[in-house]
């Protein structure tokens, strides 16, 4: 395979920045160092601060645009260096991320597929109706599907100025604001990073986000328990965790050890309880009609067991799974589940309240 200088450029400039519409030859970003030793190829990118962003998703574009438009067999990965125009600023005492929000809730499940995202999306866009301001971050890294539920697949993400910062602008849609990795990263293709990148990547979604004043910022967990978990009990101070499960004897053991991940002593966020999602199967045309398909109760059984509150039980319709392929959330409509999604949000804002008034602000996790 024959590489030379011109060929990764004429690859690279398939690349573009987020937010600008020009590709990073273009804009300069590409340095003056193209090195090639055999099926190796390695280059600098210069960003314009050490704090841009972008830096990550930029440089995994450039990788992919490599393997894809000259060949998978170019050894690209690893092998592109940052540098950037201007010097780090000295450490500064960090300010406290998010400080214009007033509650911040964790959506949570023990185990994927018992609509956890769902729940997210829908509980973010009632509270929204309901006259609040509301934010939305994906933080399922490695399975982000706010955006199409949202139906902004295809949006690109700008930036403002700020203080010397740039910030990312969230997409508002249904009258909430929202982040995901998903509007990064190519949504054809699986998110293959480490633990780490994932967490640093996550973190700048929500330090670096325009947020504003806002008075809840729902996150969208990835199932199960993982790093990202402990980045954000690191990094913010949770206000409570809800817990979503089905009414399965599987789903509810996943559920029972979510639960006691929030309210042990290495993490200690409070649940402001359980959403039992697919209670029972009701057909469109016969709205009262039940079908316990997946079991009967056993979210709110578990909710008694563990002493914590029952926030709502959502029926499984076809509307659900059809609103989120559209882009519009179930709660826009005129039907049982949209119902069901307000009165969760009516419940959800009385257990915050009640917690608020009960128990001290969360603290964020300090590790040493």
């Amino acid at each position: 395979m024959d590489l030379y200088p011109s060929l990764i450029l004429d690859a690279l400039r398939t690349v573009r920045y987020p937010g600008t519409g020009r590709n990073i030859v273009e804009m300069g970003m590409v340095a003056d160092d193209i090195r090639i030793q055999g099926n190796r190829v390695s280059f600098s990118l210069i960003f314009d601060r050490p704090t841009d962003p972008f830096i990550k998703s930029v440089v995994r574009a450039a990788e992919v645009a490599i393997n894809t438009h000259i060949s998978p067999e170019v050894e690209i990965s690893g092998n592109i260096t940052v540098s950037t125009k201007q010097p780090a600023a000295p450490a500064q005492a960090e300010e406290r991320p998010l400080s214009g929000v007033k509650n911040i809730i964790a959506v949570s499940s023990g185990k994927g597929g018992v609509g956890k995202s769902t729940v997210a999306s829908n509980l973010a866009v009632a509270l929204a109706q309901q006259g609040y301001s509301v934010g939305l971050l994906d933080a399922d890294i490695f399975g982000p599907s706010l955006p199409k539920m949202f139906g902004v697949e295809d949006e690109q993400l700008y930036l403002r100025e700020a203080d010397g910062k740039n910030l990312i602008i969230p997409v508002e849609r249904h009258g909430v604001k929202l982040l995901s990795i998903g509007f990064l990263v190519d949504r054809d293709k699986a998110v293959l990073w480490r633990g780490a990148m994932a967490s640093n990547a996550l973190k700048q979604l929500i330090t670096e986000g325009d947020w504003g004043e806002l008075d809840y910022f729902i996150i969208d967990l990835p199932p199960g328990t993982s790093d990202i978990h402990l980045t954000l009990v690191q990094t913010l101070g949770i206000t409570g965790a809800i817990v979503v499960t089905t009414p399965q004897a599987v789903a509810l053991a996943d559920a029972r050890k979510g639960i006691s991940m929030f309210l042990g002593e290495q993490v200690n966020v409070p649940v402001l309880g359980i959403v039992e999602n697919m209670s029972w199967f009701t057909p469109a045309s016969h709205p009262d009609e039940r079908y316990f398909i997946f079991g009967h109760d056993g979210g709110k059984l578990l909710a008694e067991e563990l002493h914590v509150e029952l926030l709502g039980q959502i029926p499984l319709v076809a509307s659900i799974c059809d609103g989120g392929d559209r882009g519009t959330p179930v709660v826009l409509t005129n039907s049982v589940s949209g119902a069901a999604f307000m009165q969760l949000a009516t419940r959800v804002t009385q257990a915050v309240q009640l917690r608020n008034l009960t128990l001290p602000p969360t603290q964020h996790v300090v590790t040493h």
